[in-house]
């Protein structure tokens, strides 16, 4: 018993040692040289990680973003310009149905005017050839006349030259 004592001593007279060698991390287990190896190697695979990965990554991520932004921004304003030529698309149509209703409406007037101007022209025209029907039966009936008087005045300036020559003669 006396030599377990001895060696319960020297055993702890040792790691006494080694704790205080090692400090707060030997007491807890952990091998100081060997975690400074492993955050050593830790870093590295974090930084070939952050500039192999993850850097071209976010930068990838921030581009589409952009991307998607723009895209955002160009699909409103393609949709205020669609709301802008619909309403432009919509006022020259009212505008053209106004005018369309002027124009028929002019066309209407006009259609009236020649309408009735057509009528007057077929009156004056059914007039004129009642007229000229008249104007040719009375010239007709005149030159009857004028004919049948000068046969009477040929029948008598012949009638007289015959009464004329025979007198002429009797003497």
């Amino acid at each position: 018993m006396l030599v377990d004592i001895a060696y319960a001593s020297e055993v702890a007279a040792q790691a006494s040692e080694t704790v205080t060698e090692s400090g707060v991390l030997g007491s807890l287990g952990i091998n100081g040289t060997l975690f400074i190896f492993q955050l050593v190697n830790f870093a590295i695979v974090v930084a070939v990680l952050w500039f192999l990965i993850l850097k071209p990554l976010t930068k990838k991520m921030t581009e589409r973003q952009k991307m998607i932004d723009d895209s955002v921004d160009n699909a409103k304003k393609i949709e205020t310009n669609l709301g802008m030529s619909e309403r432009k698309y919509q006022e020259k149509i009212d505008q053209a149905k106004v005018d369309a209703n002027k124009f028929i409406e002019k066309a209407q007037q006009e259609a009236a005017q020649v309408a009735e101007s057509m009528k007057e022209k077929s009156k004056i025209r059914t007039i004129g050839r009642n007229c000229q029907k008249k104007y040719q039966n009375r010239t007709g009936r005149v030159n009857k006349r004028i004919k049948t008087e000068c046969r009477r005045a040929n029948y008598c300036s012949c009638r007289k030259n015959i009464i004329c020559k025979n007198r002429r003669r009797q003497r």
